[in-house]
């Protein structure tokens, strides 16, 4: 018969520390894209010529900008700072 090894169940550290998934540079970075968004989103409003140069394709391009930069705040993983000791 073939012997069959348990593996072991114990925890080693089993109080997990709660860490922070975003430096602060990542929320810097998205909330520069939210206000970047919303500027965009401002360029669209107003009352005058609904086919402005401004509304259909600057402020279009402004939205898409601000959310390529959410998604660049939410990949972007900042270097860590350097000791000075040694």
């Amino acid at each position: 018969m073939a012997q069959v090894k348990k593996q072991s169940t114990t925890k080693v550290g089993s109080a997990s520390k709660a860490t922070i998934v975003f430096k602060k540079q990542n929320y810097q970075l998205f909330i520069l894209s939210i206000l970047v968004v919303a500027i965009g989103f401002i360029l669209m409003i107003g009352t005058d010529d609904l086919y402005s140069f401004t509304k259909i394709t600057i402020a279009p391009f402004v939205v898409v900008l601000g959310f390529a930069l959410g998604f660049v705040a939410i990949l972007y993983k900042p270097k860590p700072a350097k000791s000075n000791e040694g």
